[in-house]
């Protein structure tokens, strides 16, 4: 995988890298895996309804493809139809009381999940020299053993593949959570980052994600996802979605997005094609196992995006009932922008023998990185103003504007045309 990783052929080093429910084989390098698929012995697979009989699911909506009964009134109530049949939607409280299969987890194929091989450059580098570079970007570290910073992508020793894509990013240096969070991640240790938006924390546990699917069996048929990833909102996940796709791209990983208020169909289909990358909200992904459309017998690679917001929401529940379908000996990557009381509990829970990484201070704050700008002026002044901003910001960028209603929207899209642009809204 780099010029500096000589231990595939140590035997001895082989077998610590290891996953640890299983005996790893005394050779050095990997064995194929078999054509049968073994993943599956460890999940029993859904009885099957007694005849005449339809299993009540979603609220009232019955089962069939095209249309159907509509769903009770709560969290997401709504009629069925579509792709899958007509089922009206599951109400959150339905999600927390739903009981999925007990995986079986006596008989798990060990797995390879540390990559990290230190570069000598990193290698070289003094306690104080460390020190120094984690209090100049406010670095604090907790846990055994903790990895020394990287200061330059190369030190990382990503694949080439992983290279490419960073070179083309135009990414001029590692931003602190991922100087850190790299070497911790590629080591395959469980983790937990406590960094603000925007400092660069999807990258910190997607590259490493990447590095991890490359190094798994190939997927069978019926497979479900390598890399799962939850989020608490859609935003988000289509956000991390867009990153995982041009970063996947490099290496021909394939990956999806699922998440509720969206048609079924396509969520499905990707599903049933094989990925090896989900990032879901929790709700949507469990209506999704329920309903047979995937599993995680596969996961080895667990991320939890924005877990104090997760909890926030009432997600709690959701996340307990998904985690438990994962192996045990996964890796779990924990990231969270506060570290609240609650957070910490169920880290504890979900964590074995963590990093932890903080960026700044774990309390609620403005992102220091982000340069804010407040201007107070009267309401008939803010459309000029707009307009004045917006001439000088154009340069071929993005630009993110909020309003309040979505009147505001069609106004500002019809007053301002600006020729060759796009308004999104």
């Amino acid at each position: 995988m780099n010029p500096y990783d000589t231990r595939f052929a140590d035997p001895s080093s082989y077998h610590d890298r290891r996953s640890d429910l299983a005996v790893a084989p005394i050779v050095a390098p990997p064995v194929p895996m078999p054509a049968v698929n073994t993943y599956a012995a460890a999940y029993p697979p859904v009885p099957a309804a007694p005849a005449g009989v339809d299993y009540p699911r979603y609220g009232q909506g019955g089962r069939g493809r095209g249309g159907g009964g509509r769903g009770g009134g709560g969290f997401g109530g709504g009629g069925g139809g579509g792709y899958g049949g007509g089922r009206g939607a599951r109400g959150r409280d339905g999600l927390d009381t739903l009981a999925l299969p007990k995986p079986d987890f006596r008989s798990l194929i060990p797995f390879e999940k540390n990559f990290y091989v230190e570069s000598p450059s990193v290698q070289a580098m003094s306690d104080a020299e460390v020190a120094q570079y984690r209090r100049l970007r406010d670095i604090t570290v907790e846990g055994r053993e903790v990895p020394k910073p990287v200061r330059y992508f190369q030190e990382a020793n990503f694949p080439d593949y992983c290279m490419q894509a960073i070179a083309k990013s135009g990414f001029v240096e590692p931003t602190p959570i991922q100087s850190q969070g790299w070497p911790m991640a590629l080591n395959g240790r469980d983790l937990i980052g406590i960094a603000q938006t925007g400092s660069g924390k999807t990258l910190s546990y997607l590259l490493p994600g990447l590095v991890h699917v490359g190094a798994q069996p190939r997927l069978e048929q019926g497979d479900g996802p390598i890399v799962l990833i939850l989020a608490p909102t859609r935003e988000l996940a289509v956000q991390i979605q867009e990153e995982s796709t041009k970063f996947g791209s490099y290496s021909r990983t394939r990956s999806t997005c699922v998440y509720g208020g969206a048609p079924k169909g396509p969520q499905i289909r990707d599903l049933r094609r094989g990925v090896e990358i989900v990032i879901a909200t929790p709700g949507r992904l469990i209506d999704l196992l329920e309903a047979g459309h995937t599993n995680l017998r596969r996961v080895t690679y667990l991320v939890l995006d924005e877990a104090d917001r997760m909890l926030d929401m009432g997600f709690e529940p959701q996340i307990r009932k998904i985690v438990a379908q994962i192996r045990p000996d996964r890796q779990t990557l924990y990231w969270s922008a506060t570290w609240p009381r609650e957070v910490e509990a169920l880290a504890r829970q979900f964590l074995q023998n963590p990093y932890k990484v903080t960026i700044g201070s774990p309390d609620l704050k403005a992102n220091h990185s982000i340069q804010q700008i407040v201007e107070v002026i009267s309401d008939h002044e803010k459309y000029p103003r707009l307009s004045k901003l917006l001439s000088d910001l154009m340069d071929g960028s993005r630009i993110l504007i909020f309003f309040q209603t979505k009147k505001d929207c069609d106004k500002i899209t019809r007053q301002f045309p600006i020729e060759g642009k796009r308004w999104v809204w």
